[in-house]
């Protein structure tokens, strides 16, 4: 086959990075259980919402905590602008994706959670997480953590075919 012309039995239309190794893959929803399972020790993942500048995702870190996920945030004045509505009890929508994959193998999985932002704004909302991983990475940042409870999960697991 000469060089300029794609694969075509490949998914992407290019030669697996691994002749000998299929590249097609399969894609296994996940359930709920299953999507809160794979998030259960935590990580780095992406908060996801509509900021004054339009669509954003940003690093954070993240635990489980009940039936809720906490973000440990940088930045709060980004936080306070973008994801406070000034009326009492009126909170933002956002998502919090989380993902590991396998470049090279092409196998993993993604979860999406969407939920309110709830700010930890007092003491006693903050003292269960004090300690948990979330505080920031830089020096002099201070911390803010942001408690998303979930109304709708959403997973896959790629797979070999």
């Amino acid at each position: 086959m000469p060089d300029d012309e794609a694969d075509l039995s490949s998914p992407s239309g290019s030669a697996s990075p691994d002749p000998g190794a299929s590249a097609w893959r399969v894609l296994e929803p996940l359930s709920e259980a299953e999507c809160m399972q794979l998030l259960a020790n935590g990580g780095l993942g992406r908060l996801v919402y509509n900021s004054r500048y339009g669509p954003t995702a940003l690093p954070t870190t993240y635990r489980i905590d009940g039936e809720s996920i906490v973000l440990g945030t940088w930045d709060p004045a980004l936080f306070d602008e973008d994801l406070r509505t000034g009326i009492a009890h009126a909170e933002y929508h956002v998502a919090v994706e989380a993902d590991q994959i396998d470049l090279e193998a092409r196998e993993g999985w993604i979860v999406l959670v969407r939920g309110a932002a709830h700010h930890l704004d007092t003491e006693a909302e903050r003292a269960p997480i004090i300690g948990a991983g979330l505080e920031p990475w830089i020096e002099g940042v201070p911390a803010h953590f942001i408690r998303v409870n979930p109304t709708s999960t959403w997973g896959n697991r790629i797979l070999p075919a």
